[in-house]
């Protein structure tokens, strides 16, 4: 049976930046829980951010990629460039990928890690951008 990569934060960990979480009752999601198959990821905590920590958003309204290739960064709301823990943790998440040979990722929507349609602008302004997160890009890019 094929495992599924999912965000921690959506199956119920309190592990948000600001401690909470987005639960999510998908009936589909329940059953692939009853059968084993999610492998929880936080590529946030993965990259050794604190829960709770300030919000972050990717600079200039960049996207994951270019945080991954050096040209852009992941600034905080009080302004701490923290985009090496933000690849640090996207990395650790392709390895588990990896070790278990996961193919899909269910990941959480908007996030500067896990956002997969978008992400904000980084602003701090709720501004979306069609980018994904680092994590995803970096999953994106591998195939997952």
């Amino acid at each position: 049976m094929e495992s599924i990569l999912v965000s921690a934060c959506l199956l119920g960990e309190r592990l948000r930046y600001n401690g909470s979480d987005k639960h999510c009752n998908d009936p589909i999601l329940k059953r692939w829980l009853q059968e084993g198959r999610v492998i929880s990821v936080c590529p946030e905590v993965a990259g050794e951010l604190s829960v709770p920590r300030p919000p972050a958003e990717i600079a200039d309204g960049a996207g994951g990629m270019e945080v991954l290739k050096g040209a852009a960064r992941v600034v905080d709301a009080t302004g701490r460039d923290v985009s090496a823990q933000f690849r640090q943790g996207a990395g650790q998440a392709l390895q588990l990928a990896r070790s278990r040979r996961i193919r899909i990722a269910i990941l959480k929507e908007g996030s500067p890690s896990c956002g997969t349609g978008y992400t904000y602008d980084g602003n701090f302004t709720r501004t979306k951008v069609p980018h994904p997160g680092v994590c995803a890009a970096r999953l994106q890019e591998t195939g997952v």
